[in-house]
C-alpha cells in the first residue's frame, strides 16, 4: 500500500474549505492524520467487491409514513391561550434585529 501524500497547500486548502483557520503546526498534524485517513480507506480498493451487489442500506429498514390527511387545526385564540407575551392576536418576541 503506497502511502498518500499529502502537500501543505492542499491541507490548508482544505481548511479553507471548511472555514478554519490553522497554525503552520496544526497544518502539518492534520497533513499527517488526512494522510493516514486516505491510507486507511485506500484498503478499501484491495478487496475484491466482484458479484457483490450494490446496496443503499443494508438493514432492511423502509420509511413509515402515514397518509397526509387534513385535520382541523386550532383556532387564534388558542394558539395564543398560552403565549408568554402577546400583541394584538400576534406572538411577542424579542427584537431580533437592532
Amino acid at each position: 500500500m503506497a502511502k498518500s501524500k499529502l502537500t501543505k497547500s492542499q491541507v490548508k486548502h482544505i481548511a479553507r474549505l471548511a472555514r478554519l483557520e490553522l497554525t503552520d503546526k496544526e497544518v502539518e498534524e492534520f497533513r499527517k492524520q488526512l494522510a493516514d485517513i486516505l491510507d486507511y480507506v485506500s484498503q478499501l480498493n484491495e478487496l475484491d467487491a466482484s458479484g457483490i451487489e450494490p446496496t443503499s442500506q443494508v438493514t432492511g429498514l423502509e420509511n413509515v409514513t402515514r397518509e397526509d390527511k387534513p385535520t382541523p387545526s386550532l383556532n387564534q385564540k388558542e394558539v395564543l391561550s398560552n403565549a408568554p407575551r402577546k400583541q394584538n392576536n400576534f406572538f411577542k418576541i424579542k427584537a431580533i434585529f437592532e
